[in-house]
């Protein structure tokens, strides 16, 4: 933890791509390597270690890369969905996929926040997605089992975790994409603000767990469980 208790110190942490967002990249080639898209972009927004997921996404297959730079890695999924709504307004895809949430502070918002911008359908937490001519079939993943859905495209998709099992970056497809070309834009150039709305107050550390204990018998075990730990 940063001394101040503002946060998390990142300064010598090695940064890589978000798992979720991982799997919203092999979605979208697997949809151009089945002929459904024509190109795959990649897009980040954040300060100078950000060129290394893009490049990443790269390697995987993506055609091109778009880096919104930022100097802070702290954007709000608020200022990132209206960076996303500028981007798409410059590009017009017929999907964006997304990761369906942040690793760090768990959000899950930017998906949902996007869509509501732009006026176009969602679905998150998808597990299976087919597009056949205008109409994506997305299932995804409820409380209570499965949910399918039929969406209109252009739409917005988030990702879950079973929706496929993403590629490993080959030598070869590492070296090419060094040449690959990623955009450089500022959230100034898509008239956007990126100024914080939220002030965090405190960042501490999870409480350590206690030391577990042996019991003599299930008697004592049923015992603890109901009269100390209270969960039964």
């Amino acid at each position: 933890m940063k001394a101040d208790g503002s946060g998390v110190e990142l300064a010598n942490v090695k940064m890589a791509m978000n798992p979720f967002d991982e799997i919203a990249v092999e979605e979208a080639l697997r949809l151009k390597e089945a002929g459904k898209a024509s190109e795959v972009i990649a897009v980040s927004v954040g300060p100078a270690k950000t060129e290394e997921t893009i490049r990443t996404a790269l390697a995987m297959g993506a055609d091109r890369g778009i880096w919104v730079k930022t100097g802070d890695a702290g954007v709000e999924p608020l200022a990132v969905a209206k960076l996303l709504k500028a981007i798409v307004a410059q590009e017009g895809p017929g999907l964006v996929i997304l990761g369906k949430q942040a690793i760090d502070d768990d959000c899950n918002q930017t998906g949902q926040m996007l869509a509501a911008l732009l006026g176009l359908p969602q679905a998150t937490f998808a597990s299976k997605v087919t597009i056949e001519g205008e109409t994506a079939t997305v299932t995804r993943e409820i409380d209570g089992g499965l949910q399918v859905l039929e969406l209109a495209l252009p739409a917005i998709l988030t990702t879950d975790l079973r929706l496929n099992e993403p590629r490993y970056a080959s030598l070869p497809n590492i070296m090419k994409a060094k040449k690959k070309p990623i955009a450089e834009v500022s959230p100034a150039d898509l008239g956007v603000d990126v100024a914080p709305k939220l002030e965090i107050l405190k960042t501490v550390e999870p409480g350590r767990r206690s030391a577990g204990i042996k019991v003599g018998s299930v008697a004592e075990l049923v015992d603890k469980l109901k009269n100390e730990a209270g969960v039964l």
